[in-house]
């Protein structure tokens, strides 16, 4: 019987290498997701003092297609190999989930512009219903701008204030 189709002996080689280097390249990109935060947001992702210092060294050393920052980027991962990351990857999945929650607000707002735009009255009495304090005589002037902003072909300062206007009163409330 070869010792190869002894089960319990495989279970003891532990992660192969391949497994290992995905391992280090999912480190190496939480390492730049991290290089690549604002310091306000970095200030909220719970990092050591050391880790800390390597990921402001990165920052300074930026500019991508460097080969120090790659090789920089190898160090922080390995740092990160002897820290527990479930805090650093929570914290870093909060900061994107908030930019893509901003987003889809945002993108929102403009597809109530738009429609406010082609539907008229209908789309405003819809949003209206919706969002009782928003000044409707205010929305119908600047719905009637813009329509006439398009047909002229001119600048859509309307178009712009529609979508200011209804950021300013019901963005945190969609």
């Amino acid at each position: 019987m070869s010792h190869f189709n002894d089960e319990q002996e495989f279970e003891d080689w532990g992660p192969s290498k391949s497994q290992l280097k995905r391992e280090a390249e999912i480190l190496q990109k939480m390492g730049d997701e991290l290089v690549d935060l604002s310091h306000s947001e970095l200030e909220k992702i719970p990092l050591d003092e050391e880790l800390a210092e390597a990921v402001e060294l990165g920052r300074k050393l930026k500019p991508k297609k460097d080969e120090s920052f790659r090789r920089h980027l190898q160090f922080i991962g390995r740092l990160m190999r002897s820290r527990d990351i479930e805090p650093i990857a929570e914290a870093l999945s909060i900061i994107k989930n908030r930019h893509s929650t901003i987003n889809a607000r945002l993108h929102r707002l403009e597809q109530w512009r738009e429609r406010l735009i082609v539907e008229g009255d209908e789309a405003l009495n819809e949003l209206m219903s919706q969002f009782h304090e928003l000044d409707r005589q205010k929305l119908r002037q600047l719905i009637r701008n813009a329509k006439k902003e398009r047909e002229l072909n001119k600048p859509p300062a309307a178009f712009r204030e529609i979508y200011q206007y209804l950021r300013g009163e019901i963005e945190d409330k969609l």
